[in-house]
């Protein structure tokens, strides 16, 4: 899979978890769409975030969730993490 399918991957897979966490439509939600857009409050974040982290198996710091503003965010956030989870060494067995 190239970087580029990964990344619309990714972007399609969060934009799916965030439309169904306010039963929206995925056609409706872009990556340019704000939280206050969307009405995804606090909670919502939280929840949101626990679902991504299920479904991407990576974990997000506490201190970022409040940082995330748009649904852009967290996709490139998931990019991010999945990057730095990528390049980190296997731990060895020894």
């Amino acid at each position: 899979m190239t970087d580029e399918s990964a990344s619309e991957t990714v972007e399609s897979r969060c934009i799916a978890i965030i439309a169904k966490s306010k039963l929206l439509s995925e056609d409706s939600v872009t990556r340019e769409n704000t939280f206050d857009d969307l009405q995804i409050d606090s909670l919502d974040k939280i929840n949101i975030s626990f679902e991504i982290e299920d479904v991407f198996r990576i974990q997000i710091p506490d201190d970022s969730i409040s940082s995330l503003k748009t649904v852009g965010d967290v996709i490139d956030g998931v990019i991010r993490l999945q990057r730095e989870a990528a390049a980190k060494p296997a731990a060895s067995n020894l």
